[in-house]
């Protein structure tokens, strides 16, 4: 293996339309890239909302080495027994101790000694008042230090500013930090001065035809008559979101951080 690796990340996998795009399409981009490891937010793959141990296993077998989550990983009840009795399939680390699942991983990169730890943090602005995801960051960040220096962050959250926030506190000890939660892809993916690869969010994998992913007909309605509507995945428009890092073995440090989006808008 060279001095560098290549991971790829795809953006929130939205239902059964994003995992049949996610397998007609990554195949191609790990043969074209010669991606080293794959990363991708699962936590919207079962009917949108959530993860279960049919759907994971299903991503997991598409050569996606790790799944991350955010706050509908756990929303079906049946996915509690799955987080507890799987590794690679995360939650956010910074939910109340004792909670289902783990929120980080140290993982072997495939062909080689090369260790990632990966880490899965969730927001607190607009969203559930959970622990600090900083100081959480800070704790496995000093647990897994001494084990690589490439570090992976899915920070899961909806604010803009505290994703920012959070790409700069992290900068320097991260090698990568990418958004996730709003489904929308931003155009400010770039590496901070301490080497940190960093974009606010990498965008949905799934339909675009859709109020981020789900059918447009109860989106609309919930906002006009502010009533609770049945989520409905879409099925058109569909469309591969993710974010392509490379990064030197030696320092941890990332040298690139490219958007991949197809097809192009």
């Amino acid at each position: 293996m060279s001095d560098t690796i290549k991971i790829l990340f795809i953006g929130d996998i939205i239902g059964e339309p994003g995992y049949n795009l996610t397998k007609t399409l990554l195949p191609t981009y790990i043969a074209k890239h010669k991606i080293d490891f794959v990363i991708a937010n699962g936590e919207n793959i079962t009917e949108g909302k959530g993860i279960i141990e049919r759907d994971g296993k299903k991503l997991l077998e598409l050569d996606i080495n790790v799944l991350t989550g955010g706050n509908h990983t756990m929303d079906k009840i049946q996915a509690h027994k799955y987080l507890n009795e799987t590794n690679n399939v995360l939650r956010p680390q910074n939910y109340p101790k004792g909670a289902y699942g783990n929120g980080f991983g140290i993982f072997k990169i495939p062909g080689s000694e090369i260790k990632i730890g990966v880490i899965n943090l969730q927001g607190r602005v607009f969203m559930k008042q959970i622990d600090c995801p900083f100081r959480a960051f800070d704790w496995v960040y000093e647990k897994i230090k001494y084990e690589t220096n490439i570090v992976f962050v899915d920070f899961h959250a909806e604010a803009t500013a505290e994703k920012i926030a959070f790409g700069w506190y992290a900068n320097g000890r991260a090698s990568i930090v990418v958004g996730t939660h709003t489904h929308v892809p931003t155009a400010d993916n770039r590496v901070l001065s301490g080497g940190t690869a960093y974009i606010t969010d990498v965008g949905m994998t799934g339909p675009y035809d859709s109020v981020i992913g789900m059918k447009k007909e109860g989106s609309i309605k919930r906002f006009i008559y502010a009533t609770p509507q049945k989520y409905e995945v879409a099925e058109e428009d569909l469309r591969f979101s993710a974010v392509l890092c490379e990064v030197n073995v030696s320092t941890g440090k990332a040298l690139s951080i490219k958007k991949v989006f197809y097809p192009e808008f």
